[in-house]
């Protein structure tokens, strides 16, 4: 150790001026800087007063508070004895980095050790402070937001204050590149005006979406509008200069119709201009460049991004793709050329478009893994596929469900330009015409051209030139693991064949209502998809062939990883299975269902809805992992049920509805079968069992629900259909029983006004209500309830005494409705339409059935809520005409599905939309009723009344329009 004289040192007596506890080890503490490296930290911030022999030389040359406090003339600058009260853990910190030891900064000591370089003026542990800030503010990935939002916010604050520039613009800098991470942050609230407003300005401001942006920030003005802070930025005519910043031409059109309610003016902007975009967005596009006005049109990509997010951006087409990616110091002219091109506003040839492609070096964003275009219509799948490959090389995940415009050609061009993809969405409504649920009397189907646009032929011939090799005999194998053809009436066993041949990879695969393909397609794909472990195929024709592919022994190649198990079908795909859903397939007899349920053992997710299953089924499960059984409409029965549940204790979800055999037979010898009753269900569920989703309809009762209630107290979700017999008490005591409640769905039930008050004022959470056929004295007095976090609302055949004015009161007391159905209000008028839209403007989902004359009048007041998805009009006024189906599709950019009455139509019928004039819609049913003689006569009078006889239904796909008609009304 070096030893010095003492002229060389000065005694520094530190006492932390807050209050300690009164139990310390030891009053003062004396150490000294020659042994600095050894100093116990934890033992001396103990102590109420630390004296420490420090270097008078290095103190006065490494600080500016020391300097003038030791190193002048005056009389003072001799002392050897300092006295200073600070935080003692700062102050040694200080003293350890002026005297060589090495610091450790962190979030939680970033501040004081700031401000103790500050107060003593310590220039190097300053820039220290601002090295490792600035490091640590500019990481990338989830190591970048090591920091909490609350500590940027305390950081913020304090830079404000003591005039740091440096620490304000990197937090301003952090905050703009993880915006997307803070608004998902409980603070982000608190985060000060200031920091948003310069945040938001930052062109590395990065979100998801901008739909994302505008929630965080009309949540930021919610919780804000008191605050003096920032009174003048929200008040007056000011009060939305902060959602400026918003790029409205970015938003969906649902979004924007549902703000409509709450921000009429700023909401009514948004969606003009989404419908004026709609009409015609290139001439704005164009416009906007020649202006240098394109910023409003951009989508926020930086380098920071992860995800892109448009869907519901009915109005996005490919122009807004090409756009993001072109160089900023683009010169517009060529801008222009470019968009152009890709928009179909300019007419050249393949070759035209590879120099175009090559002579631009458009950007690309490494960080991005994931993007969602469903819902957007009006992107062409083939430029859509060009752009991905260019600007998005990293991509694990495409969404884009809910588009007809992405054909499967479409998917192998997808796995071929993007060789990292993992998952792929490409969902579509499920058909309704479902040959094991309907009875078809007719079908036929007409071809039609998917586009008439030259430029778009151009790309798409581009792309399958660069798939030469995407064949069977040479495949080109992905990456892909998750693929989602739900509802895809184009999907036959070619498609599967040659995804098989593809996807070496796929472990999840979705094709639920994928009518066309066969038992035997879907065999040969599990053949060489042996790494499956999650297969939804409901309604679909899976059934003996399927079954004994997954139960093979001889289908696993040798070099696949063993499990070690004694089950003896260890060695089979059925096995491996985690979810398995074939709810509806009829292809599937006994036997079989018997020999699969054997082999399966780590199930997780079970679905047996609408199947041939039987107890017997259910016994040879053997598995005990299951978190989800749906065994709907089947004719399983309680014993073996219970049998299931106390095998697999962490079932979490169980439905039972429609299952007769649940019932408790009314007879003497079921006691002596061994039979179960619900009682026994429900013990076993008590157990052990955390619900969070039940369904049930025949053999529920209120016998020991109080027994239950352990095993209900986190449930989300109830269902009581037909058959169900609860009892008054048990669910006017649902919401004590179960607090947490979203959504409550009653069938056939008999309820009162005591019952639905109960349920509406305990449940807070209650997002969805439905009531249908239910019996017993309901009034309008039940709805006098504010019901502010509701979304669906479904009253069919509960409220016959509805009138205009109960359905005001109801707009008002459930002011966030998006989907409605009611059935059986015949007292409503033409009226009721103007009332509807005014009071749910952002309604997505619109089911009027039987409910007076609405539409008496025509269909006008309907069209005024644009986001309409669904629309079922039926027995509600002869005033609907014979255009209604093309002005619809017109008039409502994102509508889907489409149900009529012929009683309603005014001119004898509905003209059907050519493949130009339906834009969105992908499905249009027609119902027609014939008069039927009641089977009483009242007096002379016979008294008919129309039934329904049969639907003529249209469905449009990626390649034709089938025509069917079907016997049912669906």
């Amino acid at each position: 150790m070096t030893s010095h004289s003492d002229e060389e040192f000065v005694l520094l007596e530190l006492t932390d001026p807050s209050p300690v506890e009164e139990k310390l080890k030891q009053e003062v503490i004396s150490i000294s800087v020659t042994e600095v490296e050894t100093w116990d930290l934890p033992l001396i911030v103990q102590s109420r007063t630390v004296r420490v022999q420090a270097n008078r030389s290095r103190l006065i040359h490494q600080s500016s508070y020391f300097h003038g406090l030791l190193g002048g003339n005056f009389r003072e600058s001799s002392l050897n004895y300092v006295s200073i009260q600070w935080n003692i853990e700062t102050v040694i910190n200080v003293l350890q980095f002026i005297h060589g030891s090495s610091l450790s900064i962190t979030s939680s000591n970033f501040i004081p050790l700031l401000e103790g370089a500050l107060f003593f003026g310590v220039e190097r542990l300053l820039l220290e402070c601002e090295t490792w800030f600035c490091k640590i503010t500019s990481e990338r990935g989830l190591s970048s937001r090591q920091i909490s939002l609350g500590t940027i916010i305390e950081i913020w604050n304090f830079s404000l204050e003591n005039g740091i520039g440096f620490v304000a613009e990197l937090c301003k800098g952090y905050l703009a590149r993880n915006f997307a991470w803070a608004i998902s942050c409980s603070l982000f609230a608190c985060i000060p005006y200031n920091l948003l407003h310069s945040s938001l300005e930052d062109p590395q401001l990065t979100v998801d979406s901008e739909k994302q942006l505008c929630e965080a920030l009309l949540i930021w003005l919610s919780n804000n509008a008191k605050s003096s802070e920032c009174m003048p930025v929200i008040s007056g005519n000011n009060k939305f200069d902060i959602l400026k910043k918003v790029r409205i031409c970015l938003l969906p059109l649902g979004f924007a119709a549902e703000l409509r309610r709450h921000l009429s003016q700023f909401a009514d902007e948004i969606v003009n201009t989404i419908l004026d975009m709609i009409k015609d967005c290139y001439s704005s596009l164009l416009r906007s460049i020649t202006d240098d006005n394109v910023d409003k049109f951009r989508i926020r990509l930086t380098e920071y991004s992860e995800k892109i997010i448009l869907s519901g951006c009915a109005h996005i087409t490919e122009a807004f793709l090409f756009l993001a990616v072109l160089p900023s110091d683009l010169d517009a002219t060529l801008r222009k050329t470019i968009l152009s091109a890709f928009t179909g506003l300019d007419h050249h040839t393949a070759d035209h478009y590879r120099k175009l492609m090559k002579s631009i070096k458009m950007l690309s964003f490494e960080a991005v893994h994931e993007i969602d275009i469903s819902q957007c219509s009006k992107v062409h799948s083939a430029a859509a596929v060009i752009w991905l490959h260019l600007a998005l090389p990293s991509l694990r995940t495409l969404k884009a469900s809910h588009n007809l415009q992405f054909k499967l050609e479409d998917l192998y061009c997808v796995i071929q330009k993007c060789p990292l993809i993992a998952e792929v969405d490409l969902t579509v409504d499920v058909s309704s015409v479902i040959p094991t649920k309907v009875s078809v009397l007719s079908a036929s189907a007409e071809r039609y051209q998917l586009s008439d646009c030259r430029s778009c032929k151009m790309l798409e011939k581009i792309l399958l030139s660069n798939i030469e090799n995407l064949t069977l005999r040479n495949p080109v194998l992905s990456n892909i693991t998750k693929l989602t053809l739900e509802g895809r009436n184009d999907l036959n066993d070619l498609d599967l064949l040659k995804i098989s041949a593809l996807s070496d990879s796929l472990s999840y695969l979705n094709i639920k209502g994928c009518t066309v393909v066969t038992d035997a397609g879907i065999s040969k794909l599990l053949c060489k998809c042996f790494k499956i472990l999650s297969l939804i195929l409901s309604y679909t024709s899976f059934g003996i062939n399927s079954i004994l592919t997954l139960c093979s022994g001889c289908i696993l190649p040798d070099s696949f990883p063993e499990i070690h198990h004694d089950h003896k079908y260890s060695n089979t795909m059925a096995f491996r299975l985690q979810q398995l859903d074939i709810g509806g397939c009829k292809g599937a007899d006994q036997i079989s269902m018997l020999q699969l349920m054997s082999c399966t053992y780590m199930l997780k997710l079970l679905s047996l809805r609408e199947t041939s299953l039987i107890d017997d089924v259910l016994y040879n499960f053997m598995g005990s992992s299951l978190e989800s059984i749906d065994v709907s409409e089947t004719m399983v029965s309680m014993k073996a049920l219970t049998s299931v549940v106390r095998q697999n204790p962490g079932v979490r979800i169980l439905k039972a509805t429609g299952c007769r055999n649940l019932h408790q037979p009314n007879c003497d010898d079921w006691m002596l079968t061994g039979g179960a009753s619900f009682e026994d269900l429900l013990c076993e569920l008590s157990k052990s069992c955390v619900m969070e989703e039940m369904a049930f309809g025949w053999g529920f009762s209120c016998l020991t629900m109080k027994e239950l209630e352990p095993a209900v107290r986190k449930l989300r979700g109830v269902t009581l259909g037909m058959g169900a017999s609860p009892g008054h008490y048990v669910l006017c005591e649902l919401p004590k029983m179960c607090p947490l409640l979203e959504s409550v769905i009653l069938i056939f039930q008999v309820i009162s006004d005591s019952i639905l008050r109960s349920i509406l004022e305990s449940l807070k959470h209650l997002r969805v209500l439905g009531l249908c056929c239910c019996l017993g004295e309901l009034t309008s007095f039940s709805f006098w309830i504010s019901m502010p976090m509701l979304k669906t609302l479904r009253l069919e055949w509960v409220t016959p005494w509805m009138t205009n004015n109960d359905l005001a009161i109801l707009t008002q007391i459930c002011p966030n409705i998006v989907e409605l159905s009611l059935s059986g209000c015949k007292l409503l008028d033409s009226d009721s339409q103007e009332i509807i839209c005014s009071g749910w403007p952002g309604l997505t989902y619109i089911h009027l059935e039987d409910c007076g004359k609405i539409t008496s009048n025509g269909v006008s007041f309907l069209f005024n809520c644009k986001a309409v998805e669904d629309l079922l009009l039926r027995h509600i006024g002869r005033g609907i005409g014979r255009n209604f189906i093309c002005d619809a599709a017109l008039e409502l950019p994102v509508l889907r599905k489409v149900a009529l009455d012929l009683c309603d139509a005014c001119e004898g019928g509905f003209v059907s939309p050519s493949h130009a004039e339906r834009y969105s819609v992908s499905t249009v049913k027609i119902s027609r009723c014939k008069s039927q003689r009641c089977t009483f006569e009242f007096q002379t009078v016979e008294t008919f009344k129309p039934v329904h006889n049969e639907t003529i239904v249209l469905e449009w796909n990626s390649t034709e329009l089938r025509t069917t008609m079907v016997k049912e009304r669906i």
